[in-house]
């Protein structure tokens, strides 16, 4: 009579005969320790009073990244604003375009506003480069002021700079999904000793 394969635990086992060969001779067999496969260790390292992870994770660190990238990306384009705002500025006094009534207009009002634009550029990248720095050390607020600023950051993408715009939204989304998922929030609200 055949009873299969006598390493499955699952199998029909066989009864008296032959001793087991992986189990002493004298007495009974261990006990198992369960059945399937072991469970797998934790993602995170954690610290062991209450689960919360000692070391960044990779998801929020790449948003971290991602926003140091997304800093980069403005001072680009707050340089292009200003020396955008320099040029309409010098052809204003450009005697070619002294007659043209329509640039005029435009120069008169558009230097200005080139300007400002730089300037809110320039301070959007500020603010990514304070969240990033600030994902070390900072709570739940933080969390939530990096989602916000990943919101309107992939919305302001989208709409005014179309083609420029379309890794700040993508980094912003990315940023938005990492910082929000359960181990982001695991981060963010782990105590601080």
């Amino acid at each position: 009579m055949s009873f299969g394969d006598p390493n499955n635990p699952y199998g029909q086992q066989q009864q008296g005969g032959q001793p087991d060969y992986g189990y002493p001779q004298q007495g009974q067999p261990p006990a198992q320790p369960g059945y399937g496969y072991p469970q797998a260790p934790p993602v995170q390292p954690y610290d062991g009073f209450g689960g919360a992870p000692t070391k960044m994770p990779g998801s929020v660190s790449a948003a971290r990244v991602m926003l140091y990238v997304i800093a980069g990306f403005q001072v680009i384009g707050a340089v292009i604003m200003f020396l955008s705002g320099a040029a309409i500025s010098a052809a204003k006094d450009d005697p070619a375009l002294k007659d043209d009534v329509q640039f005029q207009e435009l120069a008169d009002l558009s230097s200005g506003a080139v300007y400002g634009i730089g300037v809110l550029v320039l301070l959007w990248g500020a603010l990514a480069i304070f969240l990033a720095v600030k994902f070390g050390k900072g709570g739940n607020g933080i969390r939530i002021t990096a989602m916000v600023f990943a919101i309107i950051t992939a919305i302001l993408g989208i709409y005014p700079f179309i083609l420029i715009g379309l890794a700040h939204t993508v980094l912003a989304i990315l940023i938005a999904v990492f910082v929000g998922k359960s181990d982001g929030g695991a981060w963010f609200n782990r105590p601080r000793h």
